[in-house]
């Protein structure tokens, strides 16, 4: 890429200015430490001033870049980092536990997430008339890709816009279109394609994996998410953990139990009424499983949440 200068001269555009611009736009407009909800629809900033501890959450579709320090993301059994060079890629709802891993006061760590809905990804296909993936194969709807100059300068010329809110209705939906294209061309291009386009195995799977984060309180038949994917019960099984690295049963009790966390944090639900709203039907079962995933009982782990939300407000 290259700009030209007020004196009529071309010279050639480097990745280190637009992320130099990401870095002040992000920490001009995030002040302390935390999630920073933007007037960009979609787009969220994170500001951290040092490491923080491996935290289970739900990563939504979206792209997550990096413009200064590095983070750690778990999926099961497999690691992802990335940082100012690498973003990541979750083209599903994926249960997750992830940690800030380079973060100092001087140097904070300044990121952002983007969401995006798989439909505006095959419309997308359809209009610049790329082809879908040619492999069959059923690819792990996470992964890291390279952070290139063009892809870079639409983040931050998309970021720039909480600076010009007057421009968002007409801009951003453009950036946002940009960025879309910007990935389906580029290293990771095929695992979104294969997943996007109408038809697909991965489309057909990533379709009753929204069905299900949709219900999850409902009882799990693998036959009934089966035919939504018109597959076998056993085909469905293979495609949905080769997807997500979770059998659909781990995936529903993922989602039950962040529902059942936010539902006491933000509805001050007790644990037992918590339980039975998000599906379960034994509370001591539910206990046990919360345990497990969040490291502490449901009353603890609120209560620990709360006072260190204190203590951030702080």
């Amino acid at each position: 890429m290259k700009k030209q200068n007020v004196d009529g001269s071309v010279v050639a555009l480097t990745k280190s200015e637009p992320l130099t611009a990401l870095v002040a736009d992000i920490a001009r407009w995030t002040t302390g430490c935390g999630e920073f909800q933007t007037p960009v629809p979609g787009l969220t900033f994170y500001h951290h001033d040092q490491p923080t501890e491996p935290k289970p959450g739900l990563t939504e579709p979206s792209i997550c870049l990096i413009a200064q320090g590095a983070k750690r993301i778990h999926l099961e059994d497999e690691t992802f980092d990335y940082d100012a060079h690498r973003y990541l890629l979750a083209s599903v709802y994926l249960p997750t536990t992830y940690q800030v891993i380079s973060a100092s006061p001087g140097e904070p760590y300044l990121g952002l997430v983007l969401k995006f809905d798989m439909r505006e990804l095959s419309r997308l296909m359809i209009d610049s008339n790329l082809p879908a993936t040619r492999t069959r194969d059923i690819d792990r709807c996470m992964s890291t890709g390279e952070v290139t100059l063009p892809l870079l300068s639409a983040f931050q010329r998309l970021v720039a816009l909480v600076n010009e809110p007057e421009d968002i209705p007409i801009l951003a939906p453009m950036l946002h279109r940009e960025i879309l294209y910007r990935l389906l061309v580029g290293d990771q291009g095929d695992r979104l394609r294969q997943i996007a386009a109408s038809g697909s195995r991965s489309h057909q799977v990533a379709r009753a994996i929204e069905w299900l984060k949709t219900n999850f309180a409902q009882q799990l038949r693998i036959d009934e998410l089966a035919g939504m994917a018109n597959m076998s019960a056993s085909s469905f099984h293979s495609h949905f953990r080769a997807m997500t690295s979770l059998s659909p049963l781990q995936y529903q009790k993922h989602l039950r139990l962040q529902e059942a966390r936010r539902l006491m944090l933000a509805e001050d639900l007790d644990a037992t009424r918590a339980a039975f709203q998000v599906g379960y039907e034994s509370s001591s079962q539910f206990s046990r499983e919360y345990s497990r995933l969040f490291g502490a009982p449901p009353l603890r782990d609120v209560n620990s949440l709360r006072q260190a939300a204190v203590g951030d407000d702080g």
